[in-house]
């Protein structure tokens, strides 16, 4: 080995929220690891407020504790107490056939929380150079060589390493996806994903939403509240891609009006706060999550429709499992980016994101229609979850992101 080249067991390329947090978790753990991205990773204060949540599951939540991430956060973050689903029409009362989750139906843990994606930034951002056995290179490009010995990274800042596994979590456009020739399958839903904030007149009680529409999906998700505005929640609005350009385009008083018209009456009246924002929405799925010395994880390994708010939960839930192998890997002394240890990861995580992805198609299938009998049967198929125990059982631990 060269001076100039610097050896790790695993180097993390993208540093978004599950690359971070893979890193974090390695570095906690004792592996020695390098995360490396485009982007700067500067110690920051807190930014404004700008209407970006994400619902972590319980699940998810246990691992960026474990990562020593969850204790810096610079909020307290909403714990998410009880879930309702319903279906419906944008401007008439839900169906009465809903369906209600309780928390404490499965103990006293929530059933998530909700972050500020400005909030986990700023946590991973403040524990990632904390760690001695993480080496960050922010902003750099890296070039990377994969051979069956291993792997070598050449960066734009100068530096070069050595790794026995490279993990690409470069997002759902990843590059070293495409340079190892591992083929995705994708479905363009039609729809955009609309992603802001509201302020409401009464308080949301630790309460989910879920309302299914015609047209999509419309959640809306307790947040805590600030001096300005005490009761607000983050909204999820999925809407046919005409229909929801037309509504981005609305001033705040008309564009809280479409809001309204789908969220109901329960919490007052609402107003638009922070930023809009909007995203198409598709499916994605890696035809395998492995190739010599590399490992998809997150959105590099799929995607899904965001119906059931479980996305970034199963991005977390690959840093998991992949984790747990290195260090089991590194613990009987076997390679940590070996053809074995690849077969593990791709066994435990893809039957779990298929059934994901499947799950969600089948529900945006089943509730994106305005089909009469279709409607009455589904609306009897909520209200039946809610009268048979276990089945009820299983979407709540679906919800936790316990699999």
């Amino acid at each position: 080995m060269s001076e100039q080249e610097n050896e790790v067991a695993v180097c993390i390329v993208g540093a978004g929220p599950v690359g971070a947090t893979l890193a974090a978790l390695l570095a906690a753990e004792g592996v020695a690891a390098a995360v490396v991205d485009a982007a700067p990773l500067p110690p920051m204060e807190l930014p404004a407020f700008d209407g970006r949540c994400y619902a972590i599951a319980a699940a998810s939540q246990r691992i960026l504790a474990r990562a020593g991430v969850w204790d810096r956060l610079p909020e307290p973050p909403c714990p998410i107490l009880d879930i309702r689903v319903a279906d419906g029409r944008p401007g008439e009362p839900a169906s009465p056939l809903s369906l209600h989750f309780d928390h404490a139906e499965a103990g006293d843990t929530p059933f998530g929380w909700m972050v500020e994606a400005r909030a986990l930034r700023v946590a991973l951002n403040a524990r990632l150079p904390s760690l001695p056995n993480l080496s960050i290179h922010a902003p750099a490009r890296a070039e990377v060589t994969r051979t069956p010995d291993g792997a070598r990274i050449a960066l734009s800042d100068g530096t070069h390493l050595r790794a026995r596994l490279v993990v690409a979590a470069e997002g759902r456009n990843s590059p070293l996806r495409n340079q190892a020739g591992i083929r995705v399958s994708t479905l363009d839903y039609g729809c955009l994903g609309m992603v802001g904030a509201i302020a409401h007149e009464k308080p949301h009680h630790n309460t989910a939403l879920e309302q299914f529409l015609p047209n999509g999906p419309f959640a809306q998700l307790p947040i805590a509240g600030t001096p300005e505005h005490p009761h607000a929640s983050a909204i999820v609005w999925s809407e046919r891609t005409a229909i929801a350009k037309r509504a981005l385009a609305m001033d705040d008083a008309a564009y809280g009006r479409e809001i309204a018209r789908r969220l109901g009456d329960h919490l007052g009246r609402v107003t638009p706060i922070g930023r809009r924002w909007s995203y198409p929405l598709s499916a994605l799925h890696a035809h395998r999550y492995t190739d010599t010395r590399l490992a998809l994880v997150g959105d590099a390994a799929h995607g899904i429709h965001p119906i059931a708010g479980q996305g970034l939960n199963l991005g977390f839930r690959d840093v998991g499992a992949l984790a747990a192998l290195i260090a089991e890997a590194l613990a009987r002394g076997e390679d940590p980016g070996g053809a074995a240890l690849l077969a593990r990861y791709q066994a435990k995580r893809r039957p779990d994101a298929l059934m994901m992805l499947g799950a969600t198609h089948a529900l945006e299938r089943l509730f994106g229609n305005d089909f009469g009998p279709l409607r009455i049967a589904r609306r009897l198929g909520i209200a039946a979850v809610g009268r048979i125990p276990p089945l009820k059982r299983f979407f709540i631990r679906q919800a936790m992101g316990v699999t």
